[in-house]
């Protein structure tokens, strides 16, 4: 009978280690990489405090988050301490500290399966990490970075989005349409580059999904299918509403993240 009890008691402790090991891994808050250069004078930059406060209160989605200048991502994608995030946002704020340090923390996201989420900004150098080490074209260049290169990938669109709102269209059946909740959406921008329509094909031809498109049919959301959440917008979703309430890609990157942190 001793023996029974002893092993009776042992095996609690074990199976008592064992969910309070689990119950860690579930509520351990899922740490999300903030990239980009912080400025009180972008408006989506001083935006994110609240929009963390009303993921926890209202979603019950807590994040840890940490701003990474892009000056230093380089260095903390290359040590691995980039690929121990839940997720990864590259923010606006264009033209960046560091392009490299931008692309950088794109390259490890993708590579590691790690939830993504471009905007603005973000959105062009997703592309262009893209362009670069998925589909060989080495030499595109961004022309908010290097407005004298001749082989431009994100280029001055025609008609600057600087203040603008308009209607986006998702893909059926993309990531786009099921966080959006719906085929059409309005959204708004403050950029005033974009895709050269010309290498786009080039990029889907290599797996990139381009799953949303505003009126005139323009490239404004990237996917990458296969992977766990991959997403890129030329709108800023920062931008919605007072601030106060979490657009749905927001939402969206930070039930990913969660989701992330929870498989341990």
């Amino acid at each position: 009978m001793t023996t029974a009890r002893t092993t009776s008691r042992a095996a609690s402790r074990a199976t008592s280690r064992a969910t309070s090991r689990a119950t860690a891994r579930a509520t351990r808050p899922a740490r999300v990489a903030l990239v980009g250069d912080r400025s009180p004078h972008v408006k989506s930059h001083t935006r994110v405090p609240a929009l963390l406060d009303a993921l926890a209160s209202r979603d019950g989605l807590v994040l840890d988050a940490y701003w990474i200048p892009t000056g230093d991502a380089a260095a903390e994608a290359a040590s691995g301490a980039l690929a121990r995030f839940d997720a990864v946002w590259l923010l606006p704020g264009s033209p960046y500290a560091s392009e490299a340090g931008a692309l950088a923390a794109i390259r490890v996201a993708r590579e590691e399966g790690i939830p993504f989420l471009g905007t603005c900004g973000g959105f062009q150098h997703a592309l262009l990490e893209y362009a670069r080490s998925v589909c060989g074209l080495a030499g595109v260049a961004h022309a908010e970075n290097d407005p004298g290169a001749e082989d431009l990938l994100i280029a001055p669109l025609a008609c600057s989005l600087v203040g603008h709102e308009g209607l986006v269209r998702a893909e059926p059946g993309s990531l786009a349409e099921s966080v959006l909740g719906a085929e059409r959406s309005m959204e708004r921008y403050h950029c005033s580059y974009g895709p050269e329509p010309r290498y786009l094909p080039v990029l889907t031809a290599h797996g990139l999904r381009l799953s949303g498109h505003d009126e005139d049919g323009q490239a404004r959301i990237a996917e990458l299918p296969g992977h766990p959440f991959f997403l890129a917008t030329l709108f800023q979703p920062e931008l919605s509403g007072d601030g106060k309430r979490p657009h749905p890609v927001v939402k969206a990157l930070a039930a990913a993240a969660v989701a992330r942190a929870a498989a341990g």
